[in-house]
Parts: structure tokens; C-alpha cells; sequence
């Protein structure tokens, strides 16, 4: 936009001057002609009386070439003029007018031919004619030499008005530019409204139907986020039901259908596991990731380690190291972080070798670092495992939705989300690396 306008902007303004450049030469023009007729006819009537009085005076005829060869030494002559009589015979010329009569009739007043501009003026009696001429390449010269001095300030104008064009459409448009950003600012995790008290009256309506779309926007998402939570509250109920009512009859059974109830239970396990995870992707979709205030992370961590601990007996895997002075706080979420290292410490316990821990350090500079035992992965089933629904090449039970949930949701939060498998520094093992903000994130 700001580029067609000065586009637009620059070659309208030049050619405003050239037309105007061009009416100037045209009435330069025009005005030079007047000058230069002024200048011949006030010349031919100043020379008439004082060639009268010079015939008057001669003893006897002289030629003009001698009169020629006496002004040889003179500097060239912008008028030359002839003096003639009756017959057409020349009298008088200057040095520089041809030897040959001017090739215009004797006859008073202004005349032209292909290469001058003439003036004749006559005596009383009619036998005494002066002519005198002005060449054209002379008058030539003066408009083109006027022309130039026109048209050069043009030529040297037109760039800087492209720069004072760009640099005043720029200013205007900083308003438009700053809406534009704080518009593209805008996403689930961040439905404030658009300031608009510094902005231009003309682009204020636009900032207050953009913060009324914004409005509805965050009302649809607190309405999801609600409906999420009551679904997961109305889904686990029953599913966790079934599960108890399942055991209570695998203890009553035997035999086959025992087994048969075991599977059940497996099943409805699973079906709970994989709706708690879709439960976690509906959150993260809704925007959850958004932080509310300022709060400790690090607190977080400790207590999702503890809870792990205290309710899967593989637990018992989990290490967790805190470098001396290393915090985290900032302005996050911290139901996002908690699902977000719930799934990820999950992922380590459920895939990987259960004879080596799982390391979970908190390093200076905002760095959580999850790292666990296992194969080395090929560079492709790195990135299908970062995929929805992607699994890798494994036996283990899961449902390939963990990486997606916490990638989502760190991505809310605007947390450096990077995987490596083999781990950093070792052959083998996978490793996630959490980076928060430094600005918010210290240590």
C-alpha cells in the first residue's frame, strides 16, 4: 500500500512539473521572441539616422568589404544588419552579415527566412532601407538554455520529493502499521482489546469493531473452556464407574470370564486415559495456555513430581535436580504447565527403559530439561512423534496425543519446545528441553 502510494504520489507531482515546465518553455518562448523583435525593430530605427547622417557625410562611395575589413578584429555579433538602397545595392553592412542582399524584400517590418529574423526600417523617401537580422540557432540557444535551467531543478527535485513523499506517507501511515501489529498480536492467548487512544480519528471505528470481534471472540473461548471442563467432569464419571463396577466383578468372577473381565477393565482403562487426553487437546485448543498473573513454575514442578511419585509406583524412576539460585517465574499458566509436564514425564516413564531413571533437571536461565533412557531415534520418527496421533515405532500403550498437547500448549505460552533423541551428549535416550522467556524466566 505505502509503495503504490508514493508511486502514485511521485508521478503525479512530476508530471504536474514538467507540465508546468513545459508551459513555462512555451511562454519563455513567446516572451524571447517579443524581447528579441523589440530588440531589432528599436536597433533598425536607433541605425536609420545615423546611417542617413554617415551617407551624408562620405566624399564617395566605399565598398562594404572595406568596412568589413576594418571590423575584422571584432568580437562575433548576436544582430548583424545591411544597408541598402532602392535597387537592393548594399550601402553599409556589419562585418559579420553576408556579402550577398538578404534574401527578404525591402519592405518595412518584420520578415523571416531559414535562417534569420529580419527588421526593416526605411528613410522618409524610400531610398535608404536598413535590415537588420537576428540568427535563429541564437534564439534556439536562449530557449534551450532557459529550458535547462527549468527542467534541471526537476530532475533534481524528483528524488527528493520520492524521499520527503516516503518519508511523510510513512509518518501518516505509522498508525495504521502500530493497528496492524497489535492485530497480528492477537490469537487465543491473547484477546485483549486494541488501544486506540493514540490512534488517528479516522482509524478508531476500525480498532473499536476489531475490539468487539475480539470481545465475542473471548466469550466464545471462556464459553469452550467451560464446556470443556463440564465434559470432562460428565465423561470421567461415568467411565471411572464402569472401571469400579468392572473390578468389583473381576473379584467375584473366575475362570474364562474372569479374563474376560480383565480385558474389559484394560479396555475402560484405555478409554479413560484416551479421554483425558482428548480432554487436554480440547483445552489446549481453547487457548488455555494464556497466563493470568505472575506465578511460580518451579513450585508446579515440584508438586507434578510429587504426585507422580505418589501414584504411579514407576515413579520411583524420577529424578529431580534443581540447580542452585534456578527459578521460574513469570507471567504463565499453570493448570497449561502442570498438563504439560504431566504428559511429558508420562511419555518418559511409559517409553523409556525402566532400568534407567528419568532425569528432570531445572537449570539456570529458565531451562527444564526431561531426559530418559531409550534407542536413539531416526530423524523421521522424530518428527512423527511430535505429530497428533504419532507414535514411533513402540509397544508401549499410549494414545500419540502428549508431545501434541504440550507442543500446543507451550506454544500458548511462548516456551522454547525442543526434542532430542540420541539425547545431548549421550548415544542414545530422548530429551526435552523447555526454554521460557529470560526476561521472566530467571536464574
Amino acid at each position: 500500500m505505502m509503495g503504490r502510494l508514493i508511486l502514485w504520489l511521485t508521478g503525479v507531482t512530476t508530471a504536474f512539473w514538467l507540465i508546468a515546465a513545459i508551459l513555462g518553455v512555451a511562454v519563455m518562448k513567446d516572451e524571447f521572441d517579443e524581447f528579441f523583435n523589440g530588440s531589432l525593430q528599436e536597433t533598425a530605427e536607433r541605425l536609420m539616422p545615423l546611417v542617413l547622417d554617415d551617407l551624408a557625410r562620405r566624399e564617395g562611395p566605399q565598398s562594404p568589404r572595406h568596412f568589413q575589413s576594418e571590423a575584422e578584429d571584432l568580437d562575433e555579433e548576436y544582430l548583424v544588419y545591411q544597408v541598402r538602397d532602392a535597387s537592393g545595392k548594399i550601402l553599409i553592412r556589419s562585418h559579420d552579415a553576408p556579402m550577398e542582399p538578404f534574401d527578404v524584400p525591402l519592405k518595412r517590418g518584420f520578415s523571416e527566412n531559414d535562417t534569420y529574423h529580419f527588421y526593416t526600417a526605411s528613410a522618409a523617401d524610400g531610398t535608404t532601407f536598413v535590415q537588420v537580422a537576428d540568427a535563429m540557432d541564437n534564439r534556439t540557444e536562449a530557449v534551450m538554455e532557459g529550458s535547462m535551467a527549468l527542467f534541471l531543478p526537476v530532475l533534481v527535485l524528483i528524488p527528493v520529493s520520492i524521499l520527503l513523499i516516503w518519508l511523510i506517507v510513512r509518518r501518516a501511515l505509522a498508525p495504521v502499521d502500530d493497528l496492524r501489529e497489535a492485530i497480528e498480536e492477537k490469537d487465543g492467548g491473547n484477546l485483549a482489546p486494541v488501544p486506540s487512544n493514540m490512534l488517528p480519528r479516522e482509524l478508531r471505528p476500525i480498532a473499536s469493531s476489531v475490539n468487539r470481534l475480539l470481545g465475542r471472540l473471548q466469550a466464545a473461548f471462556d464459553a469452550e473452556r467451560e464446556f470443556t471442563a463440564n465434559s470432562a467432569h460428565e465423561l470421567r464419571t461415568p467411565i471411572a464407574g464402569a472401571l469400579a463396577q468392572t473390578q468389583m466383578l473381576i473379584a467375584e468372577l473366575d475362570g474364562p470370564r474372569k479374563r474376560r473381565a480383565q480385558q474389559i477393565e484394560i479396555s475402560l482403562a484405555n478409554l479413560g486415559h484416551t479421554t483425558e487426553k482428548l480432554l487436554q487437546l480440547a483445552r489446549a485448543e481453547a487457548g488455555i495456555g494464556a497466563g493470568a498473573g505472575i506465578v511460580d513454575l518451579a513450585r508446579v514442578l515440584e508438586l507434578v513430581v510429587t504426585d507422580f511419585e505418589r501414584s504411579d509406583p514407576g515413579a520411583k524412576r524420577l529424578r529431580l535436580h534443581r540447580q542452585p539460585g534456578a527459578v521460574l517465574t513469570g507471567n504463565y499458566s499453570e493448570d497449561a504447565f502442570a498438563i504439560v509436564l504431566r504428559n511429558l514425564i508420562e511419555n518418559a516413564l511409559l517409553h523409556g527403559d525402566r532400568d534407567e531413571p528419568v532425569d528432570i533437571r531445572l537449570e539456570t536461565g529458565g531451562i527444564v530439561r526431561i531426559v530418559n533412557g531409550a534407542a536413539a531415534l531416526s530423524p523421521d520418527e522424530l518428527a512423527a512423534v511430535r505429530k497428533r496421533f504419532g507414535r514411533g515405532n513402540t509397544a508401549s500403550p499410549g494414545s500419540g496425543l502428549g508431545l501434541s498437547i504440550a507442543e500446543r500448549l507451550l506454544a500458548q505460552m511462548n516456551v522454547g519446545f525442543e526434542v532430542y533423541s540420541p539425547a545431548q551428549g549421550r548415544a542414545n535416550g530422548f530429551e526435552v528441553v523447555l526454554r521460557f522467556g529470560a526476561g521472566d524466566a530467571a536464574g
